[in-house]
């Protein structure tokens, strides 16, 4: 059996509940992206207008992007390749996705990026927790702590199976 099969499979055994299910359907990608946001929120380096320690990673239109966020995203999908390349396909545009709502938020002036992702993260988890509540199991991040980064495969998985693609 795959790595990839086994820590799916172990991941699922805590996610039976319809109702958990659904919730996790909703607070696993607000959580990812709440945590791209948080970590785009991180000064990357110097003031405005100096170099900084990320600046060289891009240029031009891309500048924004040279942030914690795109570094430690990059780091994670390595981790996605070496499980599963087509789920680090997968995996890779929703990171660009969230990658591009960070920026989108951040240029919206809405409310500051931290303050508007940190409020998507403490909701989230809270409905995370209700959902184990719910489904009468602990989340299978406290037996181990790579399954937080399965949460989002285990869904891609489901979106790849659905539309007959093999993970």
């Amino acid at each position: 059996m795959r790595k990839i099969d086994a820590l799916l499979s172990e991941y699922g055994q805590s996610h039976q509940n319809a109702t958990n299910k659904t919730i996790h359907w909703i607070c696993v990608p607000l959580i990812f992206f709440s945590l791209v946001c948080l970590l785009w929120s991180i000064p990357a380096g110097p003031p405005a207008g100096e170099a900084g320690p990320l600046a060289d990673l891009f240029s031009g239109p891309l500048a924004p992007f040279a942030n914690w966020a795109t570094l430690l995203l990059l780091i994670t999908l390595m981790y996605y390749l070496a499980l599963s390349p087509p789920l680090f396909v997968g995996m890779l545009l929703f990171s660009v996705l969230c990658l591009l709502g960070a920026w989108g938020l951040e240029r919206s002036g809405i409310a500051p990026l931290w303050l508007i992702a940190l409020l998507i993260f403490v909701v989230a988890w809270i409905g995370q927790f209700w959902g184990h509540k719910i489904e009468g199991k602990k989340p299978s991040f406290l037996k181990d702590v790579q399954f937080l980064l399965i949460g989002p495969a285990w869904l891609m998985h489901f979106l790849f199976k659905k539309a007959g693609i093999g993970y």
